[in-house]
């Protein structure tokens, strides 16, 4: 058996999420069903991890294992003949056997999409999260410093989850404005559920001063109604993921 890892790119307006759900389309069981075509071969690709509802990705790794004996260079080719357009396979490579796109990751990119606008952009409306008010934006790089380290985030954390450790690590956390657009980026070697898109709430509520407590101390609580409003997915994209 062949182990092969692609990296998917997509927009995930149209689908419920990476995972399929009954009676909703996920990204997952497209690709799926594409490798059947090209191969004949019925398999169960890993992702690096699900992506909710409606978020996006630039860099989402994936692997699955086959016996086909498709040149690994034609595999991106011959994927996306066979997949929705909002949906593409940009990069194929053969690895060792006990590669797992899942538990192999050591570290993510996530990016959010602020647009810090009165007015709606009629371009960005599906990929980016329209913020009427005015921002601090020096105020929100000031604060984000306080995430970069290894913290409890559990504070920061959606309810359903079943994880115990809540334990994780930013590396690196940037905001860029450019004219109305805002892009937060955070690196780190793992995220809780939902723990971007509070972070990016937590964030654009300091900006706006609905949260005048700091960030440090909002971490230091760990109290998720201290920490700001869940930030809608449709702005969210995967970025990158490291091994």
């Amino acid at each position: 058996m062949r182990n092969i890892k692609i990296t998917v790119q997509y927009n995930g307006a149209n689908y419920c999420g990476w995972q399929e759900q009954p009676n909703a389309p996920g990204i997952q069981g497209n690709i799926e069903y594409a490798i059947k075509e090209i191969t004949g071969e019925k398999v169960k690709i890993n992702g690096s991890g699900r992506t909710d509802a409606g978020v996006h990705a630039l860099g989402q790794v994936a692997n699955f294992k086959i016996k086909s004996q498709i040149p690994v260079n034609r595999i991106p080719d011959a994927l996306n003949s066979k997949l929705p357009k909002d949906i593409s396979i940009i990069d194929a490579e053969e690895v060792e056997d006990e590669f797992h796109a899942r538990y192999s990751a050591k570290g993510k990119i996530y990016k959010y999409l602020v647009y810090n606008s009165r007015y709606r952009n009629p371009i960005l409306k599906d990929i980016s999260y329209q913020v009427k008010y005015d921002l601090d934006f020096e105020k929100m790089k000031k604060e984000a410093e306080s995430l970069i380290g290894t913290y409890d985030f559990c504070g920061f954390m959606s309810s359903g989850s079943s994880v115990k450790d809540t334990v994780r690590t930013i590396k690196s956390v940037k905001i860029e404005k450019q004219d109305d657009l805002i892009v937060f980026e955070f690196e780190g070697n793992g995220f809780l559920y939902n723990m971007v898109r509070i972070l990016s709430g937590t964030l654009i509520d300091i900006g706006r001063g609905r949260i005048t407590e700091s960030l440090e101390d909002i971490i230091k609580s760990k109290d998720r109604s201290k920490a700001g409003h869940t930030a809608p997915g449709h702005a969210l994209f995967l970025k990158k993921v490291f091994y």
